[in-house]
């Protein structure tokens, strides 16, 4: 079973910004409620599961910046499947492509896996 969405969401690195941080908090407070409301809960895969977050935008960004851009999104995700992002039943993959001028987007994908 796959579970797959993508959201208008527009993700940055917060490792390189320069932003007030209120501003900071305040988005990673947006993302993270996101995904509790537009995720379906009865439409997760159970677990063990692998998650990909991938990130659509005009200019990609290099790894380190990609995998903090997505901190909100991910623990937003862990709380909607009722457990901590670290947990070892979850595997986290990122990825990014390429959008159009002004496209920015993000998109999950989650898909059950086999117990190891």
């Amino acid at each position: 079973m796959t579970f797959s969405i993508e959201l208008p969401i527009r993700i940055e690195s917060e490792a390189n910004g320069r932003g007030h941080w209120a501003a900071k908090a305040g988005r990673a407070k947006r993302q993270r409620e996101q995904m509790q409301l537009l995720i379906p809960k009865h439409k997760l895969p159970g677990l063990p599961c692998a998650v990909t977050l991938t990130r659509i935008a005009p200019r990609r960004l290099d790894g380190d910046n990609l995998q903090s851009g997505f901190k909100a999104v991910r623990d937003g995700i862990a709380d909607r499947m009722g457990i901590k992002d670290n947990d070892p039943r979850v595997t986290w993959a990122y990825d990014q492509r390429r959008g159009a001028p002004n496209q920015y987007a993000c998109r999950i994908d989650i898909a059950k896996t086999e117990p190891a």
